[in-house]
């Protein structure tokens, strides 16, 4: 797992899921998500589900969101609280390919269980496939602004209803999930161990230039809000996966799409790392 950090400086390099790594975590870390509140957008599958497992059994309460995977959702929250009889979890039906849905979902959490101190802005939608040898005429001005909207604009909107009450207690974190195939940065190593797929790195990746504009946006957006809300204690990344099972992004999965539970990890130390450690970074297979 490599972590690239717009500072320039030399990114550590981890190794995706050890065990050893993830248990000397868990028992470092465990104190700081005690009695914190993530919401994790697009809850119901991939990465969305096992980053509730993850924080869950680090004792963090859930804000469990999902569109129309209802009982997916309720699984969730059932598996939770069986295992974790201390932690919270609530789920939320919201549509997010509107700003309303995000509103809604924001109150709902707030009213329910408060307010989040972590946000996993995690949804997000294809708007349709013309694979990377497509032509540009495919993709409708009203799919692109549709595309932005969904996976930039209410990401945007989520996290500037979630800022205000994170700048009163002076933590918070804040990760967006984006793109590996927006990131050239990628080692040779993680070519050879078929971690990634190396045709698609850095090229916009399979889906088309209306998603691969959308998700390389948060990019920009997490430097600019990394910077400007350091000082209140609140970070701010961003996760990179490549094809993951367990989601919409292929309809063939192949032995070469990862695992959710590669992310998992990441994004709860992302989440719970000291500002020193955990300031505009994007995670990317390495």
């Amino acid at each position: 797992m490599m972590r690239l950090r717009v500072n320039n400086k030399k990114a550590p390099i981890r190794s995706i899921a050890s065990p050893s790594y993830l248990s000397a975590m868990t028992s470092q870390d465990s104190k700081s998500l005690k009695g914190k509140l993530a919401l994790i957008t697009g809850c119901t599958g991939g990465i969305g589900y096992a980053t509730a497992i993850a924080l869950g059994r680090l004792g963090c309460s859930i804000a469990v969101h999902y569109n129309s995977a209802e009982a997916k959702a309720n699984e969730l929250v059932k598996e939770l609280e069986a295992n974790h009889p201390d932690v919270k979890a609530v789920a939320f039906q919201a549509d997010l390919s509107g700003y309303e849905g995000v509103k809604k979902l924001h109150g709902d959490v707030v009213r329910v269980l408060g307010h989040p101190d972590v946000l996993f802005n995690n949804a997000g939608v294809l708007g349709g496939a013309i694979g990377p040898n497509g032509n540009i005429q495919d993709v409708s001005v009203e799919t692109f602004e549709t595309t932005w909207r969904t996976n930039t604009g209410t990401a945007f909107l989520m996290t500037q209803l979630c800022l205000p009450s994170m700048e009163e207690r002076k933590w918070g974190r804040i990760v967006f999930n984006s793109r590996l195939s927006l990131n050239p940065k990628v080692s040779f190593e993680a070519f050879a161990l078929k971690q990634v797929l190396p045709r698609y790195v850095g090229t916009g990746g399979v889906v088309g230039p209306h998603y691969a504009s959308s998700k390389s946006a948060m990019h920009g957006l997490l430097h600019w809000i990394a910077s400007r809300y350091a000082k209140d204690g609140i970070t701010c990344n961003a996760v990179a996966p490549a094809l993951i099972v367990e989601t919409t992004m292929m309809a063939n999965p192949s032995e070469e799409l990862g695992p959710p539970e590669c992310w998992d990890w990441a994004v709860t130390e992302i989440d719970v790392l000291e500002e020193t450690n955990s300031y505009r970074s994007i995670w990317t297979p390495s």
